[in-house]
C-alpha cells in the first residue's frame, strides 16, 4: 500500500481524519503556497487561497475518486481557487482579470514578502502579459518543475497542448524581456 493510499484511507476515516489532515497540510502546504503565489502574486492573497484550498479539500475529500494523484487533485483545487480569487477581485474592482494581475505585479515592489530583484520583477511582468493558461503552464514548468503528465492531470488537458503552450509562452516571454 502506498503512502498516498494510506493517507487517503485515514483522511476518509472519521477517527483519523483530523490527524491525517494535519499530515496532508505538512506535506503540501509549502508547495501549494508557492504554486498559488505564482498565480495570485500577493502573499496575503496566497495565504487566503491556501486556506480556502485546504478547507475545500477537508470538506470534499470523500469526493476524491482517485482517478489522478492526490497531489494533482490538490493542485487543481488550488489553481481553481486562485483563478476564482482573481476573477472575484476583477469583478469587485470592475476591471479585467488581466488588469488585476497587472495590479498585483505593480504591488510586488512594495510586498515585504517579495524577495526578487529587478530581473524577477521584469519576468513577472512578462508572465502577466500571457493568456491565463499559458501563465499557469509556464509557472508550473519553470518555477515548480512539474512534469507535463502531472500538469495534464491538474489542468485536465493533453500533454501535447501543454508542451505547445509552454513553448509559445517561452517565446513570448523572451520577446518581452529582449525588447527595449
Amino acid at each position: 500500500m502506498t503512502d498516498e493510499t494510506q493517507l487517503l484511507e485515514q483522511l476518509r476515516s472519521d477517527n483519523q481524519k483530523d490527524k491525517a489532515f494535519r499530515v496532508l497540510i505538512t506535506l503540501y502546504k509549502e508547495r501549494l503556497y508557492w504554486h498559488i503565489r505564482n498565480i495570485v502574486k500577493s502573499h496575503d492573497d496566497a495565504d487566503d487561497v491556501l486556506q480556502n484550498t485546504f478547507i475545500k479539500v477537508y470538506k470534499n475529500i470523500h469526493n476524491f475518486k482517485g482517478d489522478s494523484k492526490l497531489f494533482s487533485w490538490l493542485y487543481r483545487i488550488a489553481t481553481n481557487e486562485s483563478i476564482t480569487l482573481i476573477n472575484k477581485n476583477a469583478k469587485r474592482l470592475q476591471i479585467t482579470s488581466e488588469e488585476v494581475q497587472q495590479l498585483a505585479i505593480n504591488n510586488l515592489k512594495s510586498d515585504v514578502y517579495f524577495e526578487g530583484d529587478t530581473i524577477q520583477l521584469k519576468l513577472q511582468k512578462a508572465i502577466a502579459t500571457l493568456p491565463e493558461k499559458q501563465q499557469l503552464v509556464f509557472n508550473m514548468k519553470y518555477f515548480e518543475d512539474i512534469k507535463y503528465k502531472d500538469m495534464a492531470d491538474i489542468l485536465e488537458t493533453s500533454e501535447g497542448a501543454l508542451k505547445a503552450s509552454y513553448h509559445i509562452a517561452v517565446k513570448k516571454i523572451e520577446a518581452y524581456l529582449t525588447k527595449d
